[in-house]
């Protein structure tokens, strides 16, 4: 596979909004990605290579790397009754306790910055781990409901497209 080009004008940094994560909130045979993070102002992915570096009896320094894992923190996500990413997860997380569930969600990273316009670069992970690490705030404020993803299970790349009247993302996987 070759490269991926930035689809985005040279000299020009790139907006945040064009690196969005979706939640499915249909089913695995039929997705329907919610974005997850509205209301957020602040959100990253954090990648753990869990390197190690070590220096042999010569004198040389070597180093290694693994997989990473990956995490995204949402804080603070202000509880909004129209966001059904949010409402999925207060369900699973404040109402059911489903741990099980929880550990078991269908991610999906849109790069809208990679590959085409049309066609931007996505990658989905069928066995996220989410946890609901607070909920609540301070008086006078917003209920908070802080996310932290960590993505896992396979890993699939592909390809996305923004249905530009509807809003609605379809996945399609590398071949």
């Amino acid at each position: 596979m070759p490269d991926i080009t930035f689809n985005t004008d040279a000299g020009k940094t790139i907006a945040r909004e064009m690196l969005i994560c979706y939640l499915n909130t249909g089913t695995a045979q039929s997705p329907v990605w919610s974005p997850l993070g509205k209301r957020v102002e602040d959100s990253s992915t954090e990648l753990d290579w869990e390197s190690e570096t070590i220096r042999d009896i010569l004198g040389a320094t070597y180093g290694t790397l693994k997989k990473p894992k990956i995490t995204q923190t949402f804080e603070p996500c202000h509880l909004d009754g129209g966001d059904v990413a949010q409402v999925k997860l207060w369900n699973l997380a404040v109402k059911d306790q489903d741990a099980q569930a929880l550990a078991a969600q269908d991610m999906l990273v849109v790069h809208f910055y990679a590959g085409t316009a049309s066609s931007p670069f996505a990658e989905r992970y069928v066995s996220c781990m989410i946890e609901i690490t607070g909920l609540g705030g301070e008086g006078g404020s917003n209920v908070g409901m802080p996310i932290t993803v960590t993505f896992g299970g396979t890993r699939t790349t592909g390809t996305a497209a923004r249905d530009s009247t509807t809003g609605v993302i379809t996945f399609t996987p590398d071949t």
